[in-house]
């Protein structure tokens, strides 16, 4: 018998989403900024968050990382990395006016965003970017075309929306979205502009779809559903609305186990946990055990998918490595 089978249960249960956390484009951003401060040493330079998760940054400033909001903060001939939510063109441009080495670790799935929109702009379409404005992501894919693209923020956004020819015209989105939302504002698009043409392939990260499907599963089952996650994470706040809209009785976003609110707890017997896409799986692991110390100790894990998706580094940085591993 395993443990979970001779564990007596107490009524009180937790049902822990998978895939959660980690996916591959945050393990490959955090790997950068830990590879590239084992080969060229501290200080290494980091261009806003790395990832949108407090503890990550404040790990990776423990070991020797400055996050910095503009190339400008950045000594010249220093090292910078790019973080995972991807830059308009005008910021390489400026780390190369400051000499600096620049290594790009926007998220491989971004960059695919990056391409299409820049693919759309050459053939002279109108691009409606869905997304939040403001944000790193957002602001970084606008770069790549500024005259051809106009942010349509939500359902609401679509009203505002003008084009030069309806004939032309296409949608690209954040992928970090509410995939629910996103193809509501796509229907909405397509009810003012029939001939709106989708982008050749999903948009959303298949991380962000997996991790809100499987809240989706556990939502109605679950009188409250507790996100780990920090604040300026588009996907981690999703989540939460996407419980509450799936039938989850309450909702909440925590950084860490300490900020759960105990009476949050009171008269549920079952508790839904997820962690976005930028989170480290021991965060959650706290969480479990803070629940565990107030009788949800039954934990069945629920997973909707298995990924195996992987990214490798930076090609810059994988060749510097090459080149100090023949080095001796």
């Amino acid at each position: 018998m395993t443990q979970a089978e001779t564990t007596p249960r107490t009524g009180k249960r937790v049902l822990l989403a998978k895939p959660r956390g980690y996916c591959a484009g945050v393990d490959r951003a955090v790997q950068t900024v830990e590879e590239a401060l084992k080969l060229y040493g501290a200080p290494i330079y980091v261009r806003k968050q790395i990832v949108h998760n407090k503890h990550v940054v404040r790990t990776l400033e423990a070991k020797g990382a400055i996050f910095v909001e503009e190339n400008e903060e950045v000594p010249e001939g220093a090292t910078v990395i790019f973080s995972a939510h991807g830059v308009a063109p005008e910021v390489y441009e400026q780390a190369r006016e400051r000499s600096l080495r620049a290594i790009d670790a926007t998220c491989p799935l971004v960059t695919k965003v990056h391409q299409e929109a820049k693919r759309f702009a050459a053939e002279d379409y109108d691009i409606l970017l869905i997304g939040h404005e403001g944000h790193e992501e957002v602001i970084g894919t606008a770069g790549e075309a500024p005259a051809h693209i106009q942010l349509v923020d939500g359902p609401d956004g679509v009203d505002k929306v003008t084009v030069r020819d309806p004939n032309k015209v296409v949608w690209l989105s954040q992928t970090t979205l509410s995939v629910d939302e996103t193809m509501e504002t796509v229907a909405r698009l397509k009810s003012r502009l029939p001939l709106l043409q989708s982008p050749p392939s999903d948009d959303i990260c298949y991380a962000t779809s997996n991790r809100q499907h499987v809240v989706k599963e556990i939502a109605s089952e679950c009188d409250v559903v507790i996100v780990v996650g920090s604040r300026n994470s588009s996907n981690s706040v999703r989540l939460v609305e996407v419980a509450l809209d799936a039938g989850a009785r309450a909702g909440h976003l925590v950084d860490f186990a300490h900020e759960i609110d105990d009476t949050w707890l009171v008269g549920a017997t079952t508790v839904g946990l997820t962690s976005g896409a930028s989170v480290p799986d021991e965060l959650v692991q706290e969480v479990l055990a803070y629940l565990a110390a107030r009788g949800f100790t039954d934990v069945d894990e629920v997973v909707t998918a298995n990924e195996r998706l992987t990214f490798s580094l930076p090609q810059e940085l994988k060749r510097d490595m090459k080149a100090a591993a023949a080095r001796g």
